[in-house]
């Protein structure tokens, strides 16, 4: 028999392999899990079979998981409703004047959006939509234009609510509320270093952002009053998990409702936008549910294999530097989002990598900070997949609407957006305080 480490391996090269013809990540995964399972029963299909009689419900009986088709239905409410393009009126209202101001407010309206959508790829795809037209409008440089959109849109993830830190959460048996209290300041942090990018480039560059046209203080009230309710809609979901008021599960019901009544009420939703964003909420729910399954498969065998403890051991034995290891950890991310979505990464990574990073000594934290401060800095590098050459998923959403401009231009728009974001994980990585200040100061939800 070969060792844990070896099997484990074994099972990411036949993953990888499936992936490359094209088979779902979700189907790929339960494959790869399920002839391990075999070959660690010694070919005998009965262990399997008993296994798989289980595995579905103890996964989907979760309550937990009902967050993540109310917070999508909630971002479909405000894609399909128009509370997007009210947000972005907002926003370049009062920001729009200045030169690289319409690339600023997309990304300020990108956090926005993120704080009722949780999923990266709507946010880009909504944002595109919105803001595109504008940005060509005001003559804005194509790679610029879409660099922007492409690296605003990871903040769908950066701001909670996050799918993503839900599924993390789920898995490490972590607070989602605690977790997401600790990347509001990574995504405030992301948002400003984006709008600090755009305003290097048009300093160095004036001609590729122009000014837009400077709004009255009418039309910022205006506005502003437009903007409300959808404001209130983040206040009521975000505060409320964090100040216990509601548990995420409820807080999302809420939100939900309320973004829906907005919309109804607004005029920008009818029974077509009500039937999409029900169909939208019903895909993109099932899809997560079966990566959900195919990774259980997986990491069951990958427990049976003892790969992650025995990979612990390894690195606790190794005598590397702990920042050593998390640097290697970090980069991993960062290769796998060059081939793997975002949380197809989080689910296939974080039972291998979470024990380890569990055993090693940071700053001296207690393994319930650690445990956040990882979430958050795995969210981050997951971030950077989605924006990170060949395959960057939001780059290519943006890429689509903006067809005139070629995808190199977009990649090399995206690239100091990049810079941005490896220096926050540096500063993240050196400050961990900088997650875990509002957790410690509000306490434990």
């Amino acid at each position: 028999m070969m060792d844990g480490i070896t099997i484990g391996l074994l099972m990411f090269a036949v993953l990888l392999a499936l992936m490359v013809i094209r088979i779902p990540i979700g189907i790929s995964m339960f494959i790869a899990g399920a002839g391990g399972y075999v070959y660690l029963s010694g070919g005998n299909w009965t262990p399997l079979m008993a296994s798989l009689k289980n595995l579905a419900y103890a996964r989907l009986s979760n309550y937990d998981l009902v967050v993540i088709p109310l917070f999508l239905l909630m971002g479909q409410f405000a894609t399909h409703g128009g509370l997007s393009r009210s947000l972005f009126r907002f926003v370049s209202a009062f920001i729009g004047h200045k030169r690289g101001g319409i690339a600023m407010a997309a990304v300020g309206t990108c956090a926005g959006f993120g704080a009722i959508c949780g999923s990266s790829l709507a946010t880009a795809a909504t944002m595109g939509q919105v803001v595109l037209p504008e940005l060509r409008r005001y003559g804005y440089a194509g790679s610029l234009a879409t660099g922007t959109l492409a690296a605003g849109g990871t903040l769908g993830i950066m701001i909670p609510p996050s799918v993503p830190l839900i599924i993390y959460a789920i898995l490490t048996q972590e607070s989602i509320g605690k977790l997401f209290m600790a990347a509001v300041i990574p995504g405030v942090i992301a948002m400003l270093g984006y709008m600090a990018v755009i305003q290097i480039i048009v300093h160095w560059k004036p001609e590729m952002g122009p000014a837009g046209p400077k709004a009255s203080w009418t039309e910022r009230i205006a506005s502003l009053l437009q903007v409300g309710p959808v404001l209130a809609v983040f206040f009521v979901v975000i505060v409320g998990i964090y100040a216990g008021w509601a548990t995420p599960t409820e807080a999302a019901a809420i939100g939900a409702a309320a973004c829906g009544i907005i919309a109804v009420v607004s005029g920008g939703l009818r029974w077509r936008g009500l039937l999409d964003s029900a169909l939208g909420t019903a895909q993109a729910t099932a899809m997560i549910y079966l990566v959900l399954l195919g990774a259980d498969m997986l990491n069951v065998s990958l427990a049976v294999s003892q790969m992650p403890v025995e990979l612990a051991h390894w690195v606790q034995a190794s005598g590397l530097s702990p920042f050593l290891i998390i640097a290697a950890v970090l980069l991993t991310y960062i290769l796998l989002g060059c081939v793997m979505d975002s949380l197809a990464m989080i689910l296939l990574t974080i039972p291998i990598f979470y024990p380890m990073i569990m055993g090693l000594d940071f700053y001296g934290m207690s393994v319930g900070d650690k445990s956040i401060w990882f979430g958050i800095l795995a969210l981050m590098v997951v971030e950077i997949g989605l924006v990170h050459p060949p395959v960057g998923m939001n780059v290519y959403i943006i890429n689509r609407m903006a067809k005139d401009i070629p995808l190199t231009e977009t990649f090399k728009g995206v690239v100091p957006f990049l810079m941005s974001d490896f220096i926050r994980i540096v500063a993240l990585v050196a400050f961990p305080s900088l997650t875990l200040i509002l957790v410690k100061s509000f306490g434990a939800l």
